[in-house]
């Protein structure tokens, strides 16, 4: 009868569809051995993506102000960043030692390095910062006019140094980023005993 398939055709339609199954599997599909192989290589590429970077490739820096120039600092140097309190000055000391804090009750001197590195003055407001910096012998605050925050910055794209950078910022710079921000050298600066300050003093 027309428009009916016979039981003749369709066992002619499984037997071909059976056979186009066949050819996909000997012929047009990979092998399971060949498509372990590529998922094994396809994960090796994703595991060396996702490796990290050697740790000594990338400095983690606190980026902040001074006046209009931007400046960073290793954050494994830093112990805090905290608002800055009031502070109480000490007579005889040099002229870039603002004066005294209390931080988590002891005693921090707190080091101007708008004096330290002949810097354009401005006041001090309410709105200054005070980055601690602390090593195995020496602990001291930075006033600081505003935190950028905690950012990664690559090693070798620090310049070493710029033609206005000379004298006593010279001298701490551990290298110039692209974006022309000063990274300091915080080991330097911790381990420069001219810069030890005591209370007692």
């Amino acid at each position: 009868m027309t428009g009916e398939t016979s039981k003749g055709d369709w066992a002619e339609i499984h037997e071909r569809l059976a056979e186009f199954e066949r050819r996909i599997e000997s012929g047009f599909a990979i092998s399971p051995e060949e498509r372990e192989e590529r998922l094994a290589a396809r994960s090796r590429d994703w595991a060396r993506s996702a490796e990290p970077e050697q740790a000594d490739a990338w400095l983690e820096v606190l980026r902040f102000s001074l006046g209009q120039e931007i400046y960073a600092v290793e954050a494994r140097h830093v112990s805090a960043v905290m608002p800055l309190a009031q502070f109480t000055p000490l007579p005889g000391t040099p002229a870039f030692v603002l004066g005294i804090v209390n931080v988590r009750g002891h005693i921090v001197s707190v080091l101007d390095l708008r004096v330290f590195f002949e810097l354009p003055m401005q006041g001090i407001s309410d709105r200054n910062y005070l980055a601690v910096l602390r090593g195995p012998e020496m602990e001291f605050g930075l006033l600081i006019d505003r935190v950028h925050g905690i950012t990664r910055i690559q090693r070798d794209s620090l310049q070493p140094g710029l033609a206005n950078l000379s004298g006593i910022r010279a001298n701490y710079l551990l290298g110039v980023t692209p974006d022309q921000w000063t990274v300091l050298d915080g080991a330097r600066l911790l381990g420069d005993s001219g810069l030890r300050i005591n209370a007692t003093d």
